[in-house]
């Protein structure tokens, strides 16, 4: 650490080299925060979180039993032992609760004055944080899996939604209404998000074993479709061509410069694909445990060097490096299946959500203070000092 500050004083390194090696080191000591928990509000389990990006300060949950909580993660006792309060929620008795089981929630990138949910009862509500009412609701004729606002756009305000349908919706806020349907897929899609680099580019993933990449400004929308062996013929017929895996693709996240892409399937393997190219990086990750049937919500860290994923694994959270596919390490703290994370990149923190209705904080370790050879001395048990005098007067 003091090799990086002196460098970076004398002008010999880039400063964010100094940023980038203590984000990794605090990701590295990543550990279940013992004094900090996260209000239990939820009935049954929690599915999906999300962290605004404007502050870092309010996060947001959504349930199996419909329930949405909004939560405040600041630390206002000044005490090192603490609860993130709940500040509001929409609860079973709320008169616009979902019915059915809250799929996804998600922040209005650009202010805390709106959120978005989506729902098995076949909604995407939008909502005001101020007065907790739906300002609009989109129906849809299936259950409803996933749904994504770009986090850079600024030339719209398409959500992409996928549903039971194999068609992508793209709803726009400023008409209210259902603008553009992408169709390719088969059967239905699980997974939609958009590019953090080009605010026109969407990734969505399909129980039918394919990623699509599109521009959603193309009439003909698709621009590739991932292909597992990079466009030469399988060996096994019994692997269709075109596919990202070998079974249901039900997890999707861009790296933070958009540059690349990893997927998740249902045939316990987790892929890295160049965004660009659609080209399969074949960086091995081993076996990485997926029976979920819905969409898996997993995440990928941010200003650090290599970057990391955090992935649900049964009970626990794996976490790899993305570009070496080696496991790092695995989180344990739940005690039921993990069904989605976040990660909180101003203080590199994670969260996480689980069928056992708990959200818990993981946060890096303090660092271990150096021991002081002063204060060894001082406190030295007298069995050990050296008995011996070199003093005449001492018989």
């Amino acid at each position: 650490m003091l090799a990086f500050i002196s460098a970076r004083q004398a002008g010999l390194d880039d400063p964010l080299r100094l940023r980038r090696a203590e984000c990794t080191r605090r990701v590295l000591s990543l550990e279940l925060n013992k004094d900090r928990d996260v209000e239990r509000i939820h009935g049954s389990g929690v599915n999906t979180l999300d962290i605004e990006p404007v502050e870092g300060r309010y996060m947001l949950s959504g349930g199996s039993d419909g329930v949405i909580v909004l939560y405040d993660l600041e630390n206002f006792s000044r005490k090192p032992c603490y609860t993130c309060k709940a500040i509001c929620s929409v609860g079973r008795s709320h008169p616009d609760v979902h019915k059915f089981s809250v799929e996804t929630v998600q922040w209005y990138p650009h202010d805390t004055g709106m959120f978005t949910s989506s729902s098995f009862d076949k909604t995407l509500k939008i909502w005001d944080t101020n007065t907790l009412q739906p300002a609009d609701v989109f129906n849809f004729e299936g259950t409803v899996y996933s749904h994504h606002m770009s986090p850079i756009a600024t030339k719209h305000c398409l959500i992409a939604v996928g549903t039971k349908s194999p068609k992508v919706q793209l709803c726009d806020l400023k008409s209210g209404s259902c603008s553009q349907i992408l169709q390719g897929h088969r059967q239905e899609v699980l997974a939609v998000v958009w590019s953090p680099r080009s605010e026109y580019i969407l990734a969505t993933a399909s129980a039918d074993s394919r990623v699509k990449l599109w521009d959603v400004r193309r009439a003909s929308g698709c621009l590739i479709t991932l292909d597992q062996h990079n466009g030469e013929k399988s060996k096994a017929s019994s692997e269709a061509a075109n596919t990202a895996h070998n079974g249901r693709v039900n997890g999707l996240c861009f790296t933070s410069d958009g540059l690349h892409l990893l997927t998740m399937g249902t045939d316990d393997r987790m892929r890295l694909w160049n965004s660009s190219s659609g080209e399969n990086t074949l960086v091995n990750y081993g076996k990485v445990c997926n029976e979920s049937r819905k969409g898996l919500k997993f995440t990928i860290s941010h200003g650090c060097d290599p970057e990391f994923a955090f992935v649900p694994y049964g009970s626990t959270i794996a976490v790899y490096t993305i570009y070496s596919g080696e496991l790092i390490t695995m989180l344990r703290g739940h005690y039921n299946t993990v069904d989605c994370c976040v990660f909180q990149p101003n203080f590199q923190e994670l969260y996480s959500g689980s069928k056992d209705c708990n959200i818990l904080a993981w946060v890096p370790a303090l660092r271990e203070p150096i021991p002081d050879e002063d204060a060894e001395k001082q406190y030295l048990n007298p069995a050990f000092e050296d008995g011996w005098s070199s003093s005449d007067d001492e018989g």
